[in-house]
């Protein structure tokens, strides 16, 4: 796969399993009472991305075949968790939302164990961020790419990246991945990139994965990236 330059970033360029709703705009959303509820404190900005971003995900799981459901909030497992979406049984997703882009992902779970999307705006990491989610590895990348390649914002493109890698690893593992514990080299040729895990990785249908695949592109015209990550169930 390369590299996408394009204004409809993700659409494309996932596997047919996966069903992808993305906007670039917020349309009027009636919500599920029990997702209303869970936003009922929030301001307004989040309200809006919170409803949208759902709407994303009605529409892609309508194109399984599943709802419309509603998608509330996990009410289990620790505090940093309990924000994640509550997929239908048998499915798995993946949402993501940033200024101007909001997306979710679905798949059956029998096509499908995990996924991770990501989306960011393309423009550097507040100052102080990348030492905290980076190594000096990842560092040292960053910078050889940004000049070779400075349409890319790359300190973010890596934190994206370990957004969707968490995003995957959390629903195998239900444990925190530091941004520590995952060092990303991505690939600037082919649009794709490699979360190497610095601790023993989840064991996927008997084999430990202490490496995730994943994919990047960015739409210059909105000014955003995006990464994802999708690990495909065995064919038997």
């Amino acid at each position: 796969m390369t590299a996408a330059v394009t204004d409809r970033l993700l659409q494309g360029e996932l596997p047919p399993e996966v069903s992808l709703v993305e906007l670039f705009a917020d349309p009027p959303v009636a919500l599920f009472p029990e997702e209303a509820e869970a936003v009922a404190g929030a301001g307004d900005k989040r309200r809006q991305e919170y409803a949208t971003v759902r709407h994303c995900a009605r529409k892609a799981l309508v194109r399984l075949g599943v709802g419309p459901v509603p998608i509330p909030p996990r009410q289990d497992g620790p505090a940093w968790a309990r924000r994640a979406p509550r997929w239908p049984e048998g499915v798995v997703g993946s949402m993501t939302h940033c200024d101007g882009y909001r997306a979710a992902a679905v798949a059956r779970a029998e096509a499908v164990l995990a996924l991770g999307v990501d989306a960011e705006p393309n423009e550097p990491l507040p100052a102080g961020i990348s030492d905290t989610v980076m190594g000096p590895e990842e560092r040292a990348t960053a910078a050889r790419l940004s000049l070779s390649h400075p349409q890319v914002a790359w300190e973010r493109l890596v934190f994206s990246a370990k957004e969707s890698v968490f995003k995957t690893w959390y629903p195998l593992t239900g444990r925190w991945l530091d941004f520590t514990e995952c060092t990303v080299r991505p690939d600037p040729e082919r649009g794709t990139f490699t979360g190497t895990l610095g601790v023993p990785g989840p064991v996927v249908e008997g084999v430990r994965v202490n490496r995730f695949s994943g994919l990047w592109c960015t739409s210059i015209a909105e000014g955003h990236l995006a990464t994802a990550v999708v690990i495909p169930a065995r064919r038997h």
